[in-house]
């Protein structure tokens, strides 16, 4: 899914990176602990989170996470938005929490970053 079809599901603003609108985006995950990134296939993926701080940029460039949208309209400080712009990492903000905005995104055909667990 291109993060420009993310931005208008989620009539989300664009704060950094607005050259990588054409960005695609292979899945999706959901976080407010930042550990469970480095734990599982980020490499790649849009993550959303309520967390506003600038371990969110500096764990989502260590875990290849491709975009960040943060819910509940936070805003990222300026610092944040300095660390995300030298790495290239587009933030956005949307208002809609962290529930909905999954909805609508695996609803347009986003789907999560899980893989098929092994049968036993």
């Amino acid at each position: 899914m291109k993060l420009s079809e993310i931005k208008d599901a989620l009539r989300a603003e664009l704060i950094t990176a607005d050259d990588c609108l054409n960005m695609y985006l292979r899945a999706g995950t959901a976080s407010d602990l930042m550990s469970d990134l480095l734990t599982g296939p980020t490499n790649g993926a849009l993550l959303l989170t309520g967390l506003c701080n600038v371990q969110v940029v500096r764990t989502s460039v260590v875990a290849g996470v491709a975009a960040v949208v943060f819910v509940r309209e936070k805003h990222p400080t300026p610092e944040m938005i300095a660390q995300a712009q030298e790495h290239g990492l587009p933030l956005l903000s949307t208002s809609f929490t962290m529930f909905s905005a999954c909805g609508r995104l695996f609803d347009k055909g986003l789907r999560g970053v899980e893989t098929k667990a092994p049968r036993p």
